[in-house]
């Protein structure tokens, strides 16, 4: 009898640390999952008319690859301060994601922005007195009044899937932001593509990251500049 309890305390043992640890994996999307593409729910999957670098590839398209390129960079998380205002390629942060993302599909989001700050600067909540071109791209409310102004703005429901498409811009509160990815959850919910220093940076997470700050806008670019 005695020999029996010694032979199963190891089994309890591995059960309870997996009980502990599943839904810490689960969080952090480190369980595989089956994902899903817009064909799987009917949805079209849109196409812009523009190709601002002329690669072939479409800027909706364009700026979902150059997220990606980032999530599979891997950058470490790190919201230092750096002089020019470009971090290096293994640094970044969520808004690092963006101006990347844009670069892909050639567009220059760090002087876009610069402009549209020295023409209205009063319409920037993160810019006071002085702009400083180090570091307001680099920063998530700047972004919102940006896009507000130069995108096409979108619902903030994360519930009508068919409205949310890869390389759409999304702003979550004044805290964090990320791109739409093309793949899907089992519910048509799409995965977001980010850094906030999490293990996997193209994930199922558009619902969590709505759930600890509330979704504050969705962005399609359209080639906007500022004016």
């Amino acid at each position: 009898m005695e020999k029996s309890k010694k032979r199963r305390w190891p089994w309890l043992v591995a059960a309870a640390a997996a009980a502990l640890l599943l839904p810490v994996l689960d969080y952090w999307n480190l369980l595989p999952h089956k994902t899903y593409t817009a064909e799987h729910f009917g949805i079209e999957t849109l196409q812009s008319p523009l190709d601002a670098d002329g690669d072939g590839i479409d800027d909706y398209t364009d700026i979902l690859l150059g997220a990606r390129q980032d999530a599979e960079n891997h950058p470490k998380y790190d919201p230092s301060y750096f002089a020019g205002g470009y971090p290096p390629e293994n640094r970044g942060v969520c808004t690092d994601v963006v101006w990347r993302a844009l670069q892909n599909a050639g567009y220059d989001l760090k002087a876009m922005i610069d402009a549209d700050i020295a023409r209205n600067t009063a319409l920037y909540p993160r810019v006071q007195g002085t702009p400083d071109p180090n570091i307001d791209f680099r920063r998530v409310p700047n972004l919102r009044v940006f896009f507000g102004r130069h995108a096409e703005c979108l619902t903030l429901d994360p519930e009508d899937i068919a409205a949310w498409q890869p390389g759409d811009i999304v702003t979550f509160g004044s805290r964090h932001v990320g791109i739409i990815s093309d793949k899907r959850n089992r519910d048509g919910i799409p995965y977001l593509i980010h850094n906030s220093g999490q293990p996997r940076r193209e994930e199922d997470a558009l619902l969590r990251c709505h759930r600890n700050h509330p979704i504050s806008g969705h962005y399609r670019w359209q080639g906007g500049t500022a004016g």
